[in-house]
């Protein structure tokens, strides 16, 4: 009895061990797509692939923001996702808002 119960604590321990590993490993998600941006100067910027609930500050205020992700994206007046302005679904643009940060929400 003492051999079987050293082997089913060797399972147990190697068991826990596989879900520790794979569960730890898992990356983040991410929005598949981009978040184009235009600036007051018609300059355009993009952001592929952005991670979800990462708050991103643009290189500029965005005259034009259009979102070709499949997530919606909040979008924020101030740096750092401060002052939220509102949300904008996949495959939207939205114009004159001037926003310089943006959240992929899901």
């Amino acid at each position: 009895m003492n051999r079987l119960a050293r082997l089913a604590r060797l399972g147990l321990t190697v068991g826990t061990a596989v879900v520790l590993a794979v569960g730890l490993t898992s990356s983040a998600e991410a929005a598949t797509g981009r978040i184009r941006y235009f600036s007051s100067a018609g300059q355009e910027f993009q952001i592929d692939n952005p991670p979800d609930n990462v708050c991103i500050n643009l290189r500029t205020r965005a005259q034009i923001l259009v979102n070709e992700t499949n997530k919606t994206v909040s979008y924020y007046f101030a740096a750092n996702c401060v002052n939220f302005t509102s949300n904008l679904a996949p495959g939207r643009a939205v114009s004159y808002q001037n926003p310089l940060s943006v959240r992929v929400i899901g």
